[in-house]
């Protein structure tokens, strides 16, 4: 606020001054301005390095807090591995280094007064210098003329070092401003298109026609092609990278296809509003994010004005009004920092219940019984099964256990179909799914 004060009073000054001083004598007045850009020169290049050091600090402190968060998130493996002295040393670098740069930034800053100073003294010795040989020697300015003059070029080194410091000052706000602007002006490559339409419910299939998409190079999914009708079950499977939680992310339009189409009951998922397209799908990952907050409030996620009737009707469904009946406060417990205070298996019925409340007609599973223990997830996928009736799923698993009874089963491999078919029909081809399988272990073949 100082500085833009500065720039509103202080140039309105230099400039009057100035245009007196041209009255008095436009000889001196050119001799000054002679001075002034080789001052501004200097003092520019004094803000400029204020600028430039004061964003790498900006840069440095926003990694510092970074791998704060990150060694205090992992304490536990970090004393487990007794890795102690190696972030210590790591944030006493960082430390450090910033340190220096702001200690750097205060020498230039504290410079930037004493030079604006000798600059300013240093015009008015050469003033008095040349003045005098105009009044003594040329007689072309009277000492009357001269002394006025003298007193405005004094009254212009006051605004002029006002402006200097407010230069600093705004050249080290400019820095911030930009790591910030980074931020906020990101453009996003998803904007919905113009005259995209609004989808208001499910009514035939989802289709991806001809799917490719890379992330960077090389390509996760290459002319991927599958139909999804609705009211069935379609479970994708494969080894790890072969592009199964890809296509949730392609469906649910967290990226767009660099080839072929996406199509919701006919309709190009980029032709819709994201935000239409989203409210028909409810997603159950593996892991289960939960807000620092009460249980209920993390079942209503997104539900605007959910009746506790209906919180407590989603939370039985998902097999979860019983473990939260226990808790004192029941749904008004509160379940820590990403739901700390609950077990894997509890936040992941949670997880389930804020789905079932949202009740969307189609369901994306993405391994949501992976990091469960064998009790959990039997009680976690009675829950799946309770609330993927009559809706459209797509569940994306590693334990082949959970996709037995699936309407069709995918297996993937390199972003490709390898087979599909049902569970019978799949073990009876004896290839890669039968692999799968054996390699699990699991008592399913028959």
């Amino acid at each position: 606020m100082n500085a833009i004060m500065m720039i509103g009073r202080e140039p309105l000054t230099l400039l009057f001054t100035l245009g007196a001083m041209f009255w008095i004598s436009w000889k001196l007045t050119i001799f000054v301005l002679i001075f002034l850009p080789v001052s501004g020169f200097l003092i520019s290049r004094l803000g400029k390095t204020i600028k430039n050091i004061s964003g790498d600090i900006f840069a440095l402190e926003g990694n510092l807090l970074s791998r704060i968060e990150e060694t205090l998130g992992g304490i536990k493996i970090i004393k487990n591995f007794t890795a102690e002295v190696f972030f210590k040393s790591k944030f006493k670098e960082q430390s450090e280094e910033i340190n220096y740069k702001n200690n750097v930034i205060g020498a230039r800053m504290a410079m930037a007064g004493p030079l604006s100073e000798f600059l300013g003294v240093f015009t008015i010795s050469i003033l008095f210098v040349y003045g005098g040989t105009l009044v003594l020697l040329e007689e072309t300015l009277t000492g009357g003329a001269f002394i006025t003059y003298m007193g405005l070029a004094y009254q212009i080194l006051t605004p002029a070092k006002a402006m200097a410091k407010a230069s600093h000052a705004i050249q080290g706000g400019n820095a911030a401003s930009e790591r910030v602007r980074f931020i906020l002006d990101a453009p996003n490559p998803l904007i919905d298109a113009e005259g995209a339409k609004v989808i208001t419910g499910f009514e035939r299939e989802i289709k991806f026609n001809n799917v490719s998409f890379k992330y960077e190079n090389e390509y996760v999914l290459k002319d991927f092609s599958l139909t999804v009708p609705k009211g069935k079950t379609v479970a994708l499977v494969g080894e790890s990278g072969s592009g199964k939680s890809t296509l949730a992310n392609l469906i649910t339009r967290f990226y767009d296809v660099n080839e072929g189409s996406i199509t919701f009951d006919g309709l190009d998922i980029r032709n819709v509003t994201t935000k239409s397209l989203r409210s028909q799908m409810g997603i159950v990952a593996q892991d289960s994010i939960l807000f620092n907050d009460t249980i209920a409030n993390n079942i209503s996620l997104g539900v605007d004005n959910a009746s506790e009737k209906d919180i407590i009707h989603a939370a039985k469904i998902s097999n979860a009004h019983n473990f939260i009946s226990e808790f004192d406060k029941g749904y008004q417990s509160n379940v820590g920092d990403g739901g700390s205070s609950l077990s894997g298996g509890q936040r992941q019925r949670v997880a389930i219940a804020r789905a079932v409340l949202k009740n969307p007609p189609i369901m994306i599973l993405d391994e949501a019984t992976s990091a469960l223990d064998t009790e959990s997830e039997k009680v976690v996928q009675d829950a799946l099964e309770n609330m993927m009736a009559n809706k459209t799923s797509i569940v994306i698993a590693h334990r082949l256990s959970t996709v037995k009874n699936a309407d069709l089963i995918v297996v993937m491999k390199k972003g490709s179909i390898v087979e599909k078919g049902t569970h019978q029909e799949l073990i009876a081809k004896g290839g890669m799914y039968t692999k799968l399988v054996s390699l699990q272990s699991l008592d399913i073949l028959n």
